[in-house]
């Protein structure tokens, strides 16, 4: 019954607690009147009665919030009280609010953005139905997502944990709609895609493995939803039309949904066709005959119940089976899984390197912030000393006084992650709409989502606790006897006398934060710069290219070679050319070729004698002039190196070094190929980068294409007449040429946009990042000298008094705060060359322990150590004596 009771009481005190407030009053102020009274008749007067019996009452306001938690549903009233409370604290200080406000928010803003990357890049699905049970398969010890076709066919024949497995592989393509033939981006898939992948379409239907009947035989296309929308004008009757592809007649059969951007997050394809039609896509068939020719990429779901262990046992016995019956030309066939995400895993642990790596630095920023806002709050408690000291002698509790002091630091914390939260919004949507290579279908699809608003709201509540602890000590230790009595700050919380403080372990690691910071940033526009004025190889500058493949206009075969030469001969004739030359790829292009090397004496072809896999190029007798790379020995090619007569190759000076033993010895010497052919080393080239910036010295072979065709034609054309009137005059020779031919003409220095994006990225990443420390360094010196010398004006003003010279007073008033400034700057520097280290894997010789690279952060620390130090150091120059001594 008596529980009954009381939960009954508790139950009216929460929703009538006007009624119980007063009625606990007046029972406090009852005791207090009877106590009054007593004294009263012992003599004394009713006013000294009243006071007296106050005073053995003890702390009113202490009794009265005991009272209240004893009724209960006080929780929320006293929260809400200390949010008033904080509110009109940080009113009364505008300048901290903002300051702190800010600093959270470019903090928490920056961690919300590398989040965000990370979670779009690596941690989001693909926008398929069911993505838990969907993987990618990987092969041999590099996880290669590249698999031969006949292997495919094998692994999608012979497993039976998988509900379907599907290839897909990146191919260009000329459409030509009746009006301007142009290129566009796709996928060559299986026949089973969609339907392995459960999509279904927005519009007609999709093509499936029943249209399949042997080596051309499915002429569909399927496009996507966007290019629907921006070619067609979201045009219904598309559905049926027949379009020229690659001078083919290919049937649009339908569109796919706008949510599907197709299996790689970073490339947002125009259509799908079919991979039967390879050949009459790329212009060669290697689809069944080589099993050494690894270029599409699979996935599948798994079926119900089946573990991805199970799966990779089951892919194991088939690759097995692999080795066994085709030792020649599969060795590794051992097999992983991988969700799908970035580039369906294709960067590898570089990209996933480098964002982890932001993140890390993210971080650091974080922790800046929260040791700037832990001293400053530090630096707070200790000027509130005397009102938190009243509030005790008052009677309130040190808990309600610390949870009034985390309230405030989590209000702070919750706007400051608002604005950054809305910052990094608008970041990601516009990085989502950013192409970085206007020549390819490349995006990065960061648009944020659940995840980081969750991961920004953790972020801004873990702050706001972990700057709000700071002074939990100082108010734990505070003594209101002596605060009162001797009228001054109690809290120690400044950097008096010699004694290490929190305070100055927060700016130390503060600091070094920021150093860390500025060195890698500085090792990434150091690698950046070193990047713009290598040695590649060849010649950017000045040069002009015109990329194509002769398949889009209809050539294969012996129609190929006669049009590039056409196409040369056209461009050397344009006014101001000085050369032309042609190559299958460009350098540093992102894409390459490689072919596999044996030795002269080699008979037996397979992997286990294999000396090295080669970076290849296919190119015209103009090509070494055209890109001004360096003949250092021997000869180049002539259009006599044609399919008559021996085969012969230049390689560069590694290719002579490591795999014919010497430079003298190259010219002359012979080399096999994977299908045994036998060739001749005819001349030596200079060294150069290939792939990436960051890649080592590694071998490369130039051969003919005379004697090696290719429908991939690509043009160096080099001039020096300007960018305009020469594009103008190089696209009306093409089109005389051939009208329905789709190329692209743009500049060699655009091309390296490419191979420059990820020093670039890493460059402006790690820039705002130092930007950031630095200022948040700054903010945390200025705040530290600027306490120090309001600490101490007195005793500066005596000083002064006493005919101390400047030096001697900013010395005093500043020594500490640049004692620290050193000291961290010093550990920083030693943190970040270890730090940095990542970058080489991205950046461009990065070297942290470049001498500029030091010097640099040096400098940059002493700049932020001046800019933070000025106004506190103004102050403390202009100290009037006399007007302090007759305040005191």
């Amino acid at each position: 019954m008596r529980i009954l009771d009381s939960i009954r009481f508790r139950i009216v005190a929460f929703f009538d607690r006007s009624q119980t407030h007063s009625e606990l009053e007046e029972e406090l102020r009852s005791h207090i009147a009877h106590r009054a009274d007593d004294l009263a008749r012992s003599g004394l007067s009713r006013r000294e009665a009243e006071r007296r019996a106050r005073v053995e009452f003890g702390g009113y306001v202490k009794f009265t919030e005991q009272g209240r938690e004893a009724v209960g549903g006080e929780f929320l009233e006293s929260l809400w009280q200390d949010v008033r409370f904080s509110f009109r604290k940080l009113r009364q200080s505008p300048g901290f609010a903002i300051a702190a406000i800010l600093t959270l928010a470019m903090a928490i803003g920056a961690n919300a953005v590398v989040f965000g990357m990370l979670n779009a890049l690596f941690l989001r699905p693909l926008s398929v139905p069911q993505p838990e049970s969907l993987y990618s398969i990987e092969r041999g010890a590099n996880k290669s997502q590249n698999q031969s076709y006949p292997d495919y066919l094998d692994l999608r024949d012979r497993t039976h944990t998988f509900d379907g497995v599907a290839l897909y592989n990146i191919v260009s393509a000329g459409l030509d709609t009746g009006n301007n033939a142009t290129q566009f981006w796709g996928y060559e898939v299986s026949g089973n895609y969609f339907d392995a992948l459960r999509i279904q379409p927005f519009l007609g239907r999709f093509f499936h493995d029943a249209d399949e009947h042997g080596p051309n035989s499915a002429p569909y296309l399927v496009i996507s939803h966007a290019y629907w929308h921006s070619r067609f004008r979201d045009d219904p009757g598309v559905v049926g039309r027949v379009v020229q592809v690659n001078q083919h007649p290919f049937t649009i059969l339908g569109v796919a949904p706008a949510e599907f951007q197709g299996t790689l997050l970073f490339f947002f394809p125009d259509f799908w066709v079919p991979v039967v039609d390879h050949e009459q896509i790329t212009g060669n068939n290697i689809l069944k005959e080589r099993r050494d020719q690894s270029f599409i990429m699979t996935l599948g779901h798994l079926k119900p119940g089946v573990t991805p262990a199970q799966a990779i046992a089951d892919l194991n016995s088939v690759g097995a089976w692999l080795v066994k019956s085709y030792p020649k030309d599969d060795a590794d066939m051992t097999f992983a899984l991988a969700r799908p995400s970035l580039a369906g895993d294709l960067l590898g642990p570089v990209a996933r390197g480098f964002v982890s790596a932001l993140m890390l630095l993210a971080g650091l920023i974080l922790l800046a912030a929260c040791a700037n806002l832990g001293s400053l709050f530090a630096a707070r408690a200790a000027d509130r000393s005397r009102e938190v000291a009243l509030r005790l002698a008052l009677g309130s509790s040190r808990k309600r006084i610390l949870r009034s002091v985390f309230t405030e630091a989590i209000l702070i914390s919750l706007a400051g992650g608002a604005v950054g939260l809305a910052g990094s919004i608008a970041l990601l949507r516009a990085m989502s709409v950013w192409h970085p290579i206007p020549t390819y279908p490349i995006v990065i699809p960061v648009n944020p989502d659940g995840n980081v608003y969750w991961v920004a709201l953790l972020l801004a509540l873990l702050s706001g606790i972990l700057f709000g602890t700071v002074p939990v000590r100082q108010i734990l230790r505070t003594n209101p006897y002596e605060i009162v009595k001797s009228g001054s700050g109690g809290i120690v919380a400044g950097s008096s006398g010699r004694r290490i403080t929190v305070r100055d372990l927060l700016l130390v690691a503060q600091i070094s934060i920021c150093a860390v910071l500025v060195t890698a940033s500085l090792v990434a526009v150091r690698g950046l710069i070193e990047s713009m004025h290598s040695n590649f190889g060849f010649e950017p500058r000045k040069a002009f290219l015109v990329e194509t493949n002769l398949t889009m206009g209809g050539y294969r075969g012996d129609r190929t070679l006669p049009m590039q030469k056409r196409m040369e001969d056209a461009l050397a004739t344009v006014p101001g050319v000085e050369s032309v030359g042609m190559v299958d790829q460009f350098p540093l292009s992102g894409s390459f070729g490689s072919r596999d090397i044996y030795r002269d004496q080699t008979s037996d072809f397979t992997p286990a004698n294999i000396v090295a896999d080669v970076m290849t190029f296919r190119i015209s007798p103009g090509y070494f002039r055209a890109a001004q790379t360096t003949m250092l020995m021997g000869r180049p090619f002539s259009w006599h190196d044609d399919r008559e007569s021996p085969r012969v190759a230049v390689v560069n000076r590694q290719f002579a070094k490591s795999i014919l033993g010497s430079l003298t010895n190259a010219i002359g010497n012979h080399f096999k190929l994977e299908d045994g052919t036998r060739v001749e080393v005819v001349g030596i080239t200079e060294d150069g980068k290939y792939y990436q910036l960051t890649e080592r010295l590694r071998p490369a072979l130039f051969l003919s294409m005379a004697q090696w065709p290719s429908s991939a034609t690509n043009l160096i054309v080099r001039s020096e007449r300007e960018a305009q009137p020469l594009t103008a005059a190089m696209r009306l020779k093409l089109k005389t040429l051939d009208a329905g031919l789709p190329f692209e003409i743009r500049s060699w220095n655009d091309e390296l946009s490419i191979a420059l994006f990820p020093p670039r990225v890493a460059t402006i990443s790690l820039g705002l990042l130092g930007g950031m420390g630095g200022v948040l360094a700054i903010t945390g010196i200025f705040g530290m000298a600027a306490y120090s010398v309001s600490k101490r004006l007195r005793e500066l003003g005596i000083r002064m008094a006493l005919g101390a010279q400047r030096k001697e007073v900013l010395r005093a008033a500043l020594g500490r705060p640049l004692k620290l400034l050193a000291l961290g700057s010093t550990a920083g520097l030693l943190l970040g060359m270890l730090a940095s280290r990542v970058l080489a894997y991205i950046v461009y010789q990065a070297n942290s322990r470049d001498p500029l690279v030091l010097c640099g952060v040096v400098l940059a620390m002493l700049l932020m150590g001046l800019v933070a130090t000025w106004i506190p150091a103004q102050r403390a120059l202009s100290v009037d004596p006399l007007i302090l001594l007759r305040e005191d």
